[in-house]
């Protein structure tokens, strides 16, 4: 189990963000963190990693405190058992792929675990070579691999897949939910994709404003067939895609594009050309299909 309770006042171009979070997450949940730029999504990765350090509050895993504001106790990142990878890599560009992941593991840890951990991101083929050889691709399954390797309690991921293309962001997806379920992880994710979020989490924390709206399963947060919104537009349906585990309904409002996810019982009874209304509320985009009266 993680609890997190802590408070962080955030100056920003934006403004002042009083970043303020009370949740606890269940041990070998995949949760994935939501929200629109300058939420403070990063921020939290960051407290709970480590790298900054909350005004008030406390973090504790697994039982174990790792900040304690009334306590003082406040472990370096290098004493918390958390991975954190970003979407820039920041891989050691005179290293090979093999020497970045063994410099991170875990002191003690057998070398035929990070062997297999290798094997599991599929980067045997590239292991003898430097990151300015790699594709994007792979240089993200290095990074995976190299937190992977230091046996975190808790695997954290900024957008990660963010500047992939669709196949390889699919791939990496995969490689990522078969390393979460095989080293019983605690995985938290921030994502901006509806898709992704669908196929990975089991969790997942709506932020707005530095603070947490919304806690729940993915089909809880955005399947909410309650029509009544903040907004509602009428539009025509141009194009629908399935993408691994939702539908993807892409939607012409007056000249702009819209793209909302469909459950399959939703998704089944569209079809190109149907008039539709898309509300939302907040976070939760919903779409029905507007039916003609004779």
């Amino acid at each position: 189990m993680i609890k997190l309770k802590f408070r962080k006042k955030l100056i920003s171009p934006g403004g002042t963000l009083d970043l303020d979070i009370d949740t606890n997450i269940d041990t070998g949940d995949f949760v994935t963190i939501y929200g629109t730029s300058g939420a403070g999504k990063t921020t939290m990765l960051k407290i709970i990693s480590g790298l900054l350090k909350p005004d008030e509050g406390f973090i504790t895993v697994n039982d174990k405190v790792w900040f304690d504001s009334d306590t003082s106790v406040n472990l370096r990142p290098q004493s918390r058992p958390a991975g954190l990878v970003f979407q820039d890599y920041a891989l050691f560009p005179n290293m090979t792929v093999e020497e970045n992941i063994f410099y991170a593991a875990k002191k003690g840890l057998a070398t035929e675990r990070i062997k297999e951990i290798i094997d599991l991101m599929d980067l045997g083929r590239i292991q003898n070579q430097k990151p300015d050889t790699l594709s994007g691709g792979q240089k993200q399954r290095v990074a995976l691999a190299r937190s992977l390797a230091n046996m975190p309690a808790v695997l954290m991921l900024d957008e990660p897949m963010a500047a992939l293309d669709l196949e390889m962001r699919q791939r990496i997806q995969n490689y990522l939910l078969e390393a979460h379920k095989r080293y019983n992880l605690t995985t938290i994710l921030v994502s901006h994709d509806i898709g992704e979020i669908f196929k990975l989490s089991n969790n997942v924390l709506i932020l707005e404003e530095g603070k947490i709206i919304h806690q729940g399963s993915p089909s809880a947060i955005y399947s909410n067939q309650d029509i009544s919104g903040k907004f509602q537009f009428a539009g025509e349906i141009i194009n629908i895609t399935k993408e691994d585990v939702i539908y993807v309904v892409t939607v012409l409002i007056d000249q702009q594009i819209v793209k909302v996810v469909a459950e399959e019982s939703t998704a089944n009874d569209l079809n190109v050309g149907d008039k539709v209304i898309v509300a939302a509320k907040a976070f939760n985009p919903i779409i029905q299909k507007v039916v003609k009266q004779n």
